[in-house]
């Protein structure tokens, strides 16, 4: 609720200051575009931690502390502000090992997917 009442209010100064106030389906997108939203509600940061799972671990699995300290920043922002919403989507997966960006996460980025370099724990 934090994190959409934010971009609530980055669409509505875009709409105040592009679209003479008015709100629609068209503003909100080009707002949220410009803020770096893509269609499914990743930010910035979203993106970072996966890319990074993918690219600097191979997908993983990887800790959340060494997540963290790749991306300069704090394991709680991580595991608090962004993690929840990538498992939801299915982006990632959180096992004892680590976390693991899943094939989803790759299509979604459109990196290619080679079930070969994630491990199997079964």
């Amino acid at each position: 609720p934090r994190v959409a009442l934010r971009l609530l209010r980055r669409v509505r100064d875009y709409a105040e200051v592009r679209a003479d106030g008015v709100v629609t389906r068209e503003v909100s997108i080009q707002a949220l575009k410009l803020l770096d939203v893509d269609s499914l509600g990743l930010d910035d940061m979203d993106r970072r931690v996966l890319l990074t799972v993918i690219e600097k671990y191979n997908g993983g699995p990887v800790g959340l502390s060494t997540i963290a300290a790749s991306i300069s920043e704090e394991s709680d922002t991580i595991m608090d502000v962004v993690e929840p919403y990538l498992l939801q989507l299915g982006f990632l997966d959180r096992t004892p090992q680590g976390r693991l960006a899943t094939q989803r996460a790759y299509e979604h980025l459109k990196f290619p997917y080679s079930k070969d370099e994630q491990p199997s724990f079964f």
